[in-house]
C-alpha cells in the first residue's frame, strides 16, 4: 500500500531540515579556528535558519485541502515520523554528517559537502513531490525545490569565492 502525503507534511520535513543544515554550520563554525571562517558559517547557519522561517510561512499559506490528514494517528506519531524522515533523508542536515565534522576540514571541504547534501536533499523532495496527491498541495512542493536549487547556487558562489582567496 503506498502512502500519500500532503504538502504540510512535506513542509514540516522541510523545516526539520533547514533546522538541521543551522545546527550542521553551527558546529562547523564552533570548530574553527579562524574567525572570518567562523563567521562565515555562522552566516550559512543564519541562511538555513531564513529558510526555516520561508518554510514556516509557505505552510502557513497552504490550502485547507492541502493540509488534510492522510493516516488516522490518534496518537499523534506523524509528527515524530516525519521528524524522523527529515533526520534520516541522507541530505542537508543529515545529523550522522554533523557527528562527523572534525575542525579538521577545509572550508572548501565544508562547502562541498554542503552542496553534496543540498543535491540529496532536492532528489529527497522530487521523491516526495511524486507521493503527494496534486489535491494535498503537489505543485507547492516545487517551492521547496526552487529554495534549494537557490541554496545551491550561492554555495556554488561561496566555494568560487572561497577559491579565488586561496589562490
Amino acid at each position: 500500500m503506498a502512502y500519500s502525503f500532503n504538502a504540510e507534511e512535506v513542509f514540516k520535513m522541510a523545516v526539520q531540515i533547514e533546522k538541521n543544515g543551522a545546527a550542521f554550520y553551527r558546529k562547523a563554525a564552533d570548530l574553527q579556528e579562524d574567525e572570518s571562517d567562523r563567521k562565515f558559517l555562522l552566516g550559512l547557519a543564519k541562511m538555513e535558519n531564513q529558510h526555516e522561517i520561508s518554510f514556516e510561512e509557505m505552510k502557513k499559506d497552504l490550502a485547507k485541502h492541502e493540509t488534510a490528514q492522510t493516516v488516522f494517528d490518534p496518537n499523534d506519531e506523524l509528527s515524530l515520523y516525519l521528524d524522523a524522515m527529515a533526520d534520516a533523508h541522507g541530505g542537508e542536515g543529515d545529523p550522522d554528517v554533523l557527528e562527523l565534522i572534525t575542525g579538521r576540514e577545509s572550508m572548501e571541504e565544508i562547502i562541498k559537502t554542503a552542496i553534496g547534501l543540498e543535491k540529496k536533499s532536492i532528489l529527497f523532495y522530487v521523491g516526495l513531490e511524486d507521493l503527494v496527491p496534486v489535491r494535498l498541495g503537489k505543485e507547492k512542493i516545487d517551492k521547496i525545490i526552487r529554495e534549494e536549487k537557490k541554496h545551491i547556487a550561492q554555495l556554488i558562489g561561496f566555494l568560487k569565492k572561497i577559491k579565488k582567496v586561496d589562490a
